[in-house]
């Protein structure tokens, strides 16, 4: 009986697992830069009116 099936497996699950490490944090940062943009938006659009 050959293991690698099983050895390829478990290489390709690790492989996906660090991708994910390496590339959710790249996702994160444009969706929390998103916000911020929104939110000085919304501060400036404050001020204008208030003033």
């Amino acid at each position: 009986m050959s293991h690698t099936p099983f050895i390829i497996g478990a290489y390709s699950i690790g492989a996906i697992v660090l991708l994910w490490c390496a590339f959710a944090p790249l996702l994160r940062k444009k969706s929390i830069t998103r916000d911020i943009r929104r939110l000085v938006q919304v501060e400036e659009r404050s001020r204008d009116t208030n003033t």
